[in-house]
């Protein structure tokens, strides 16, 4: 796959980017160079290997799953600047 002028000067308008002639030529030729890497990457055998998170194995650290009453919901609005029966009320958004 490669990439041409026009294709970088339609996906910099759409990203909302302002890219000059000179740079969207430049940029033709570094991404063309990061494609050609990308299908060299995809020419390496690859099964029987496992994906990989990290280079390192480690487990996550998880905390114990307890049930609890949810705090007190009185003090959780009380410094709320509008609640009504320990709901939050917020000003309407869509009419």
């Amino acid at each position: 796959m490669s990439v041409d002028t026009a294709t970088v000067t339609r996906v910099a308008r759409l990203a909302r980017i302002k890219v000059t002639a000179e740079e969207a030529e430049r940029m033709t030729h570094e991404l063309n160079s990061i494609l050609g890497f990308v299908e060299q990457l995809d020419e390496v055998d690859v099964t029987g290997v496992e994906p990989m998170t990290s280079v390192v194995n480690s487990v996550m650290r998880r905390r114990a799953d307890e049930v609890t009453d949810g705090g007190d919901a009185a003090r959780v609005t009380a410094n709320a600047p509008m609640s009504d029966d320990n709901f939050f009320l917020v000003p309407k958004v869509v009419e």
